[in-house]
């Protein structure tokens, strides 16, 4: 089955060539495909004219204006990354407008606002938001055209995209609730949604933003009562709820007796904030499953707590579990995985392989078989440090890949501390001192402990992309590492004996980073080996303040920032700001950069390419606040 579906794929791919180079190719999802593999087989654009790329056309974000009429609803950063479909480009904002755009003018065809503003700032990150979905309703007279997209204010829409009006079929006048059917009474601020949804036939299925941590300022009688983060099937048709998947196993499910003393009742988060991808082939999604909360303290909910931090599969049409495998144990670092699993298929030791690649916070790559979740190199339990604050019990082991590497720094020690100069190891030494410190899995403490990679990771929401052709999996990830450190409540305000106290920034030595470069990187891995073909630091970074300070020139040492990545037939592109903001075009095979060239502004949502009338271009959504825009690029017309 693997080898007719991977043969499959690249008659698709070479197809989809063959169509592109002489009329359309659509990015039809946020990674292109169901598999978020951020491929498009193109090479209009290529290594002998990339650097004659080009802005084409701007896009003015809907949120500009908002902004400047209600300046007290401040959204985050331009992150989406919008969709093509036959000349128009869907996209949505951090406050929540959907927009079409003309995809070879620019024009704006229609604009529509959920209104997600009118319940306040969102869960968590607030205003944020990273794309919608196409969806074909069937009809009597065929398929009418829909835009599907959850919102920061926890609603379910479903637009006409031809017209911008809502499906007043859909739910209530377009919209269906997403705080009802969890199983528990949920405050509207306490759970938002904020990433692009998958769709597999009529059913779409949904994760959701939740607080990880006891909000006290916001629902004070309901400290440890957050919100569950159970992942639901909806019917794209009614809008109403199919299923639903307790990721807080409940009473008599598997996995329920991994929470202790019934903490199973009064945990929530365990969520899905990021995109889950779908094999369509299969029925099956996978689901990267988040911490519970309290995120950095778990005395109680003492267990291995299923299924927070896992990699899940489940059945689309009926949420039943298929597989699962967790990646950490009674999770204390919020390690939740932070991207779309990768579907890939490549070939091992002789044998051709469906697989999943989950890239993580702590710099692993799990990969694992999608049929059956068999790990296609061996998982080895390791024992990692106990805990010293009182009440918690922290897992005795956790699961280490033994292949591929980890493609980040990981834990404080020799081998990761700052070493341009002898002085500067030993101030690094009396700096890191002051904390407790150690391997990667070292709990957190109320002295204070330094994580690394911290809770940016390692790799974080941009995700990986993979080339269907070669078989290489690039890699952004960056080098972070934070102490946290955990303070002790008042029994009689809350069931958490403790909480987080802060985390912040751990500096260097004067005012160098605590590590070894590079602080930023890209990382080359070939899947059908688990091998490394190479590393590069993503930027020029602090290089020159380096050599000021009279240390020997150590090259690029990066920059600790995300920095999409979007792969395609010739080349490897990276959304960065390094002094500048930047679309850096690598050499696949090598890594070495071909061109860079300037942004308008700093990008801050993924890349993404597609050809219109045999025009390639490609499209980045840069700035936030009242400055939000879509750029995009293409090559001057010979």
């Amino acid at each position: 089955m693997a080898k007719l579906t991977k043969a499959f794929f690249i008659l698709v791919s070479m197809v989809s060539v063959q169509l592109a180079q002489s009329q359309n190719y659509d990015w039809m999802h946020y990674g292109n495909d169901l598999g978020h593999t951020k491929y498009a087989p193109l090479d209009q654009i290529n290594a002998n004219n990339v650097a004659n790329l080009a802005v084409d056309w701007v896009w003015e974000s809907a949120d500009n204006q908002a902004v400047a009429e209600r300046p007290q609803h401040v959204p985050s950063g331009f992150k989406a990354t919008p969709i093509t479909r036959e000349g128009i480009i869907y996209v949505s904002t951090p406050l929540g407008f959907i927009a079409a755009i003309d995809a070879k003018s620019g024009e704006q065809k229609w604009v529509f606002n959920t209104l997600t503003w009118e319940h306040g700032r969102p869960a968590n990150n607030g205003f944020n938001h990273r794309g919608v979905s196409f969806w074909e309703k069937p009809t009597v007279n065929g398929t009418e055209p829909r835009i599907i997209m959850t919102t920061a204010n926890a609603f379910l829409w479903s637009i006409n995209a031809e017209t911008g009006e809502p499906d007043l079929s859909f739910g209530v006048n377009g919209k269906t609730d997403l705080t009802l059917g969890l199983g528990r009474q949920v405050d509207r601020s306490m759970i938002a949604h904020s990433a692009a949804v998958p769709i597999v036939g009529n059913t779409v299925v949904i994760g959701s933003v939740v607080y990880d941590q006891p909000m006290f300022d916001m629902v004070p009688e309901k400290l440890t009562d957050l919100p569950p983060g159970h992942v639901r099937g909806f019917d794209l048709i009614t809008g109403e709820q199919k299923w639903v998947f307790h990721t807080i196993p409940q009473l008599g499910e598997f996995g329920n007796g991994t929470w202790l003393d019934d903490s199973w009742q009064v945990t929530g988060a365990t969520n899905i904030w990021t995109m889950i991808s779908v094999d369509p082939e299969l029925g099956y999604a996978y689901l990267p499953v988040g911490n519970p909360g309290n995120d950095f303290y778990g005395g109680q909910r003492l267990g291995d707590n299923l299924f927070g931090t896992s990699l899940v599969a489940i059945k689309t049409e009926t949420g039943e579990r298929v597989w699962h495998y967790q990646i950490v144990h009674h999770e204390l670092w919020d390690y939740d995985p932070p991207a779309a699993p990768t579907l890939v298929d490549i070939e091992v030791d002789g044998r051709e392989i469906q697989a999943v690649a989950l890239v993580t916070k702590q710099a692993f790559i799990y990969v694992f078989d999608r049929v059956t979740g068999e790990p296609v190199w061996p998982i080895i339990e390791r024992s990692v440090p106990s805990s010293t604050v009182p009440g918690e019990r922290a897992a005795p082991t956790q699961p280490f890949p033994t292949r591929p590497a980890p493609f980040d720094q990981q834990g404080i020690s020799d081998e990761t501390l700052v070493d341009f100069t002898p002085e500067l190891r030993q101030e690094a030494l009396e700096i890191i001192s002051e904390f407790d410190y150690g391997g990667l899995y070292t709990p957190p403490s109320l002295k204070g402990t330094i994580t690394l990679p911290g809770w940016t990771g390692g790799a974080e929401w941009s995700g990986a992309a993979f080339d269907p052709e070669t078989s290489m999996y690039y890699i952004p990830s960056v080098t972070s590492p934070i102490v946290i450190q955990l303070v002790e409540n008042n029994p009689s305000e809350t069931e958490f004996a403790y909480m987080r106290g802060g985390t912040r920034n751990v500096n260097g030595p004067r005012g160098l980073p605590i590590t070894k470069p590079p602080y930023g990187r890209v990382s080359a891995v070939n899947l059908n080996t688990g091998e490394y073909e190479w590393v590069r630091a993503n930027a020029e970074g602090i290089r020159q303040q380096i050599i000021d300070m009279g240390i020997d020139d150590p090259g690029p040492v990066g920059v600790a920032t995300v920095a999409p990545i979007l792969v395609t037939k010739a080349l490897l592109f990276q959304a960065i700001t390094d002094g500048v903001p930047m679309l850096r075009a690598m050499d696949k095979a090598t890594g070495a950069t071909i061109a860079e060239i300037e942004l308008p502004s700093i990008p801050q949502g993924a890349p993404m390419t597609y050809m219109l009338d045999g025009k390639q271009y490609i499209a980045i959504s840069c700035g936030g606040g009242s400055d939000a825009k879509m750029v995009t690029l293409s090559l001057p017309i010979n």
